[in-house]
Order: C-alpha cells, then structure tokens, then sequence
C-alpha cells in the first residue's frame, strides 16, 4: 500500500508545539506532527510576525503538498505510526 492524505484536517497541537495531520496506508492510520520552527523556516510571511495558531494552520495549508511529500519519503524510510517532521527533514 503506499502512504495517502485522504483527510485535509490539521490541528494545532500546542503540547507539541507542532501542526498535527494523519495519513493513512490501507486501513493503518499514521500520525504526523510538523514541528513549528519547520513551518516558520519554510514560509516567508511568518518571519518577524507574532505566531498564533491561526498563522500556522495557515502556513501548513500553504505548503500541505510538500509537506505530504517529506511526510511520504518519511514513512517510506521506516514505517511507524508516528512521525515529528523538523526543519532538517525539509532541506
């Protein structure tokens, strides 16, 4: 089965600091959580703003497909059912 993002839901996950979203391989669910400091290095219009969640929900909708794909390279290194994507991981 290969890794999908059939639901465009993300939550804001303040404990974690991170914008989380889940993908699915056939009927096993993965959860996926994008460190903040990984948006704010990848999308120009939250540099030198006051961050809110809102603004980060916003970032991670702006570059959801890249996201997707370094979540996809990710979980095809080693399947889990969790992943924390960090800004090394978007180089």
């Amino acid at each position: 089965m290969t890794l999908s993002f059939p639901n465009p839901s993300r939550s804001f996950d303040e404990a974690r600091n991170a914008v989380r979203f889940t993908g699915h391989d056939g009927m096993f669910e993965v959860r996926f959580f994008v460190e903040i400091e990984a948006l704010a290095k990848s999308d120009s219009a939250l540099a030198g703003t006051a961050a809110s969640e809102t603004k980060y929900l916003s970032a991670f909708d702006t570059l959801r497909s890249s996201i997707h794909k370094v979540a996809g390279k990710a979980y095809s290194r080693d399947r889990r059912s969790s992943y924390t994507l960090t800004a090394a991981d978007f180089r």
